[in-house]
């Protein structure tokens, strides 16, 4: 099983794998050139992003800086609005629905790492460059449809959240958001039904 297969199983995987190293410069090549781009450039906007994503459905708009670590595995509904400032780190898959809107620096996490540091850092007797020194795995992210997430909302690594939400700014969203509901806080938590 490779590096890849291995991250987006959920596994312990080596982050400095050659094959994921070249998805990263890849990535980091399309970001520059998209975070610096005019507003007015929209058709080669529109082909930057659909050579960074994995799925970018019609009439998505991603604003200027938008970073990733991948991009490869982020796919984004049609009709969604990605505001300025927004990181996905897309270890893992990042699923967002159609017509969503992700206020600025909204932070999508799909990276984890052993809590305890003596078994998150590897002793490695070698100076071996392409072997990272702390174990990584990674749990993907879902968001559905009609989803409004204020910004400054960080969302945490295997969460899902549901069709219809709104969740208000500044969030830590640690754990799964059902359907039609508005949801605050730190941690996030469900405040009311949204009918």
């Amino acid at each position: 099983m490779s590096e890849r297969e291995k991250m987006l199983n959920g596994e312990i995987y080596n982050s400095r794998d050659p094959e994921l190293i070249a998805l990263y410069h890849k990535a980091r090549k399309l970001m520059q050139m998209y975070n610096t781009l005019s507003s007015e450039e929209s058709k080669t906007r529109e082909r930057i992003l659909t050579d960074l994503l994995a799925f970018k459905g019609k009439g998505v708009w991603i604003e200027a800086p938008f970073y990733c670590d991948y991009g490869a595995h982020i796919s984004v509904g049609a009709n969604s609005f990605i505001n300025m400032n927004c990181l996905l780190l897309d270890d893992n898959y990042i699923t967002i629905g159609k017509n969503a809107l992700l206020g600025p620096s909204v932070q999508i996490y799909t990276a984890n790492h052993p809590l305890k540091a003596s078994e998150r850092i590897v002793e490695s007797p070698n100076e071996d460059t392409n072997t990272a020194t702390y174990l990584t795995y990674s749990q993907p992210v879902t968001i559905g449809d009609n989803v409004w997430i204020g910004g400054n909302t960080v969302i945490m690594p295997g969460v899902t959240i549901g069709n219809n939400v709104t969740i208000g700014a500044a969030s830590l969203v640690t754990k799964d958001i059902p359907d039609h509901v508005l949801a605050f806080g730190n941690p996030c938590r469900v405040i009311r039904t949204l009918d």
